[in-house]
């Protein structure tokens, strides 16, 4: 709970992206995997809806990001980044990357969902059903799998949040299981 105070203390109870103070939610940047002021973000339930993918983007609602990429916190302006390379072939948001500053860490960070990439440039990852996965959607293991090197099994049922796709395999993502971090062939899970 102390991260969610803390984003609201730093946005004034404002969406980090929007500025409306409405339907405020925390929301932590995929690929990090735990809470933490540095990798999260306070935003609407627009602006989540259409950052996760459950209506389609808006560019409109996104000339926001105008303001918001002045940002004194980094988290914010990873997801100023993120959200301007979906939006790019839309023309104004092209002007605004390149008025943007990120550190080359930040930069990296922001890079790896793959945002700035073609389609026809990334590297699709599907589970056992054919379903598109994507940098932190939770998956159910299909059968119990042995972890490499450990005495661990991950048993079947289990469920992986917030996963990380492998940028150069197809068949391979990564999560936690048991507080392990361990590499999952995708051909072994389905997505929740």
């Amino acid at each position: 709970m102390r991260v969610l105070a803390t984003l609201r203390e730093r946005s004034n109870n404002t969406c980090e992206l929007c500025g409306t103070k409405e339907n405020l939610k925390q929301y932590t940047i995929p690929p990090s995997l735990n809470e933490n002021v540095d990798r999260d973000v306070l935003v609407c339930q627009i602006c989540l809806d259409q950052i996760e993918g459950h209506t389609p983007m808006n560019p409109n609602h996104w000339r926001c990001l105008n303001d918001s990429m002045w940002s004194e916190h980094v988290p914010v302006k990873i997801m100023v980044w993120r959200l301007l390379q979906r939006l790019r072939q839309e023309g104004w948001p092209k002007d605004l990357l390149d008025m943007m500053y990120l550190d080359d860490a930040s930069l990296t960070f922001a890079r790896a969902t793959e945002d700035d990439k073609e389609p026809s440039e990334k590297v699709i990852h599907k589970d056992a059903n054919g379903v598109t996965l994507k940098v932190g959607d939770s998956v159910v293991l299909l059968k119990d799998l042995k972890v490499k090197g450990s005495s661990m099994v991950a048993k079947q049922g289990t469920v992986v949040r917030n996963i990380r796709l492998d940028p150069d395999n197809e068949d391979y993502i990564e999560g936690k299981v048991g507080g392990q971090q361990i590499v999952i062939i995708t051909d072994y899970v389905k997505k929740t």
